[in-house]
């Protein structure tokens, strides 16, 4: 078992996070793979900030709530530019984890998977960070698991 699987973990996990209307979306994947231009196109489309490249994770009852360390909040990492300060919020329950890949993800998951955080089963969404249609994708997957119906809005 991992020690973020661990029930009593707390601590810092390697992935930036987001908060798209008060949900935290963690976001994973190894340097490089677009984690950083991936939270960058969400807040473009309406989220906050979080963390950038690492966010601390605590259990609290039922729920992961993610925030910034202290030494890197309000900035995140964008290539060409260095550090940009952004506003950022304090912390949000995570509701969805993503997991960057490199291959294409599995056309028709069902149901979508999971994986455990701090002794909790969170949804888990493995795709593409730097398709033109992975912030879209997450959007959809939180109001999937929320069981959100209708037509399509943006998250703004």
């Amino acid at each position: 078992m991992s020690d973020e699987a661990d029930p009593d973990f707390a601590g810092t996990v390697h992935g930036s996070s987001v908060m798209i209307e008060g949900r935290g979306v963690l976001i994973r994947g190894q340097s490089g793979a677009g984690k950083s231009d991936l939270a960058l196109r969400l807040i473009d489309r309406g989220a906050t900030l979080l963390a950038d490249d690492y966010t601390q994770i605590a259990r609290e009852g039922d729920a992961i709530f993610g925030r910034a360390p202290e030494t890197i909040a309000g900035l995140i990492e964008v290539r060409g530019l260095g550090l940009v300060p952004m506003p950022h919020g304090q912390s949000a329950p995570i509701a969805l984890i993503i997991q960057l890949i490199d291959a294409p993800p599995e056309r028709h998951p069902d149901p979508l998977p999971s994986c455990k955080l701090c002794g909790l089963s969170l949804p888990l969404l493995m795709l593409n960070g730097f398709e033109a249609s992975a912030p879209i994708k997450i959007e959809l997957a939180l109001r999937h698991i929320n069981g959100q119906t209708g037509g399509w809005e943006p998250m703004r």
